[in-house]
């Protein structure tokens, strides 16, 4: 069962992983609608979206979450 997060009321949105794999080739999905990849690996698409987090905290002027590549929260 989904359960809201800290601060959340209401009906729980779905919610996915950021990482997926299609054949072998690995991916990570962003907010803006946008997949990222291919990658190798899982652990090379979490160091890339852990890149484009940065990168995107920088020109937002906020810290954005970290991400963990094993569960991909």
């Amino acid at each position: 069962m989904m359960m809201n997060r800290k601060g959340e009321s209401g009906a729980v949105p779905f919610r996915s992983g950021r990482f997926f794999n299609i054949d072998s080739d690995w991916y990570f999905a962003c907010r803006e609608g946008q997949n990222n990849g291919p990658f190798l690996n899982r652990e090379d698409a979490a160091t890339a979206l852990k890149s484009y987090l940065t990168e995107y905290s920088s020109t937002k002027g906020k810290t954005i979450f970290s991400i963990s590549p094993t569960t991909g929260h």
